[in-house]
């Protein structure tokens, strides 16, 4: 079984531990089921071989559309975008990482904090306009959790 909100928390887990093309692939994984799915991800399809069918397999009873399954790409959306408000440090990482074939990427009237942002990115680019008082663009990404755990609280 292939649980889209499953494999969102996945992927943005590698990305936070510096396995980026990894979760790069598991989200390009999702996007191809959504395209499949006519853009309404099921909670869960069957996960066989591409090699041996032409795409996802439904499950019988899978409920779709699905709320955690529809709310799955914005979350794949964000780890590829490598957007990282960390306030505390009064920053916001943002260091796309999007397919090429993705293209231009825009997200309009986006709540961050008090203040409505636009985010654009194209490949590795990517911009933010409106950003809150206080905080400043980081064009690099969050630096990686420290693997394996030490017992420590190691991130940023």
């Amino acid at each position: 079984s292939v649980w889209p909100h499953d494999s969102a928390l996945v992927a943005t887990g590698l990305m936070r531990y510096g396995f980026i093309e990894e979760a790069r692939r598991v989200a390009t994984g999702i996007f191809d089921a959504a395209e499949h799915f006519d853009g309404r991800l099921p909670e869960l399809f069957c996960g066989f071989d591409r090699g041996e069918f032409s795409g996802p397999v439904p499950y019988p009873t899978a409920c779709s559309p699905q709320a955690w399954a529809a709310a799955a790409p914005v979350q794949l959306v964000r780890a590829l975008l490598r957007f990282d408000p960390v306030f505390t440090r009064g920053v916001v990482h943002l260091a796309p990482i999007l397919p090429e074939d993705v293209g231009d990427f825009q997200a309009e009237n986006v709540l961050l904090d008090t203040s409505r942002i636009t985010i654009r990115a194209h490949g590795t680019h990517g911009t933010i306009d409106g950003l809150p008082p206080g905080l400043k663009l980081v064009g690099d990404p969050r630096p990686p959790l420290a693997y394996p755990p030490t017992g420590v609280w190691q991130g940023a």
